[in-house]
């Protein structure tokens, strides 16, 4: 086999190889490879530096390829990696997740956002950790909080979420503040990203009422879109929804327009798992994996 002959067949073994890799990406990563798919032309420059290497005599090799590495390549985001990985656990029927699958989802969430979050907490847990999310609307603050002065000094803030209104009634802990003075920046964004999750349907809730009522009071949980990578901190601020609108949690307006769950007609799958965070050192809002 001559030389040219011989690097002609390297060529050929590398894209078969490459082929193999591609078809097996695409099984088992279907929605990074779809990405990767989108950014072909790209990533043809990757493939292309590997030919050089081949083709290319070695006085020249390294001067094409500081020319390869510096071709604007993009990088894969962190949420793409996240939902990929998600896929390969989270069912496509919202159904209560076995143990095995919360414990796996629990595993990765955690390895993603550096804090330990589990479906269960001190022994304790909801009746389900995966399920669809419904729209809620505002709630009061402090006596006489309403859609005036919920936006006081944010018009950004009006703009977007005002046409949510409020809750007829108060959350499940009553008013988060006992006056408007006395309103902190911690209790607005309690309100701000507060979800409602069913208490009421917790294992043996009946039987350990006070139990419960004090560790959910609060409690910050993880909100993850797995279709999307979307996720926020948010505290249990309220109990609902009734079993019977088919809902499995509620989501503030401001929880739900960064889930890209816009409204109730919109509703989807989220997962919500607890956070450990005995230090309260981790701050609610949006959230990006690591």
């Amino acid at each position: 086999m001559n030389k040219h002959n011989h690097y002609k067949y390297l060529a050929e073994k590398w894209t078969k190889k490459h082929q193999d890799l591609s078809k097996n990406v695409a099984k088992k990563h279907k929605k990074s490879y779809e990405w990767l798919t989108n950014n072909s032309k790209q990533l043809a420059v990757g493939s292309l530096s590997g030919l050089l290497l081949l083709t290319t005599p070695a006085g020249t090799i390294a001067e094409r390829s500081t020319q390869v590495a510096e071709a604007q390549i993009p990088s894969i985001d962190s949420k793409t990696f996240l939902t990929s990985n998600l896929s390969g656990i989270v069912p496509q029927d919202v159904r209560p997740l076995t143990e095995d699958e919360e414990n796996k989802i629990g595993e990765l969430l955690s390895k993603s956002y550096g804090f330990k979050a589990s479906a269960t907490l001190n022994d304790l847990r909801l009746n389900r950790s995966y399920g669809l999310i419904g729209a809620e609307q505002h709630l009061a603050r402090y006596p006489g909080d309403n859609m005036g002065s919920h936006f006081e000094g944010n018009s950004e803030d009006s703009a977007k979420y005002h046409s949510s209104g409020m809750a007829p009634g108060l959350g499940a802990w009553g008013y988060f503040a006992t006056s408007r003075s006395s309103l902190t920046e911690e209790d607005t964004m309690k309100e701000k990203y507060y979800i409602a999750t069913q208490t009421f349907l917790a294992p043996d809730y009946n039987q350990r009422v006070g139990e419960y009522r004090d560790f959910f009071k609060y409690r910050k949980m993880l909100v993850v879109n797995p279709h999307n990578g979307k996720a926020v901190v948010a505290v249990i601020g309220d109990a609902g929804p009734a079993q019977w609108t088919g809902k499995h949690l509620g989501g503030s307006p401001e929880v739900m327009k960064h889930l890209e769950r816009v409204d109730g007609s919109a509703r989807g799958p989220v997962l919500y798992f607890f956070i450990d965070d005995p230090d309260d050192t981790i701050p609610l809002g949006p959230i990006e994996p690591i």
